[in-house]
């Protein structure tokens, strides 16, 4: 039974070793290459809960005296699932921010462009409203 177990626990730091590095390039990388870099993640998470279910079973039918160190070991896998799940929750929040930005066109430079129209078009109005001031009064002495 254990050595079943020993097994699904190398597999398992191996995936989450894959994993972790390929979460660190997924900021990094651009276009279709981070598209399915976060696709090979994604397949690799499955893969790693599925290992856990695996490893869930054979604790189950391990005798109870034993039990109790493989419990443990499961909770800080299972924690170290959840971190690699949040760290790559982050690196796709990255992700979506740079394509929001792209499809927008949001660039550093739009703010001040933004504000360049602004002012720009607050002159402009000034000027209609004392050509129409000096028509108004041009009116009021006829």
């Amino acid at each position: 039974m254990s050595s079943d177990f020993e097994s699904y626990e190398q597999d398992f730091a191996v995936l989450t070793a894959e994993i972790t590095g390929r979460i660190g390039k997924v900021p990094k990388l651009v276009g279709d290459e981070k598209k399915q870099m976060v696709v090979n993640v994604e397949k690799q998470l499955e893969e790693a809960r599925e290992l856990l279910e695996q490893m869930e079973l054979e604790v189950r039918e391990i005798p109870p005296q034993s039990r109790g160190m493989y419990s443990s070991r499961m909770r800080s896998y299972k924690q170290e699932m959840g971190k690699l799940e949040a760290d790559f929750k982050r690196s796709r929040i990255a992700y979506s921010d740079e394509v929001r930005n792209e499809l927008l066109g949001d660039d550093g430079n739009s703010s001040e462009n933004q504000r360049a129209h602004l002012l720009d078009n607050t002159e402009r109005l000034e000027r209609s409203s004392r050509r129409l001031e000096a028509g108004y009064q041009i009116a009021v002495e006829t």
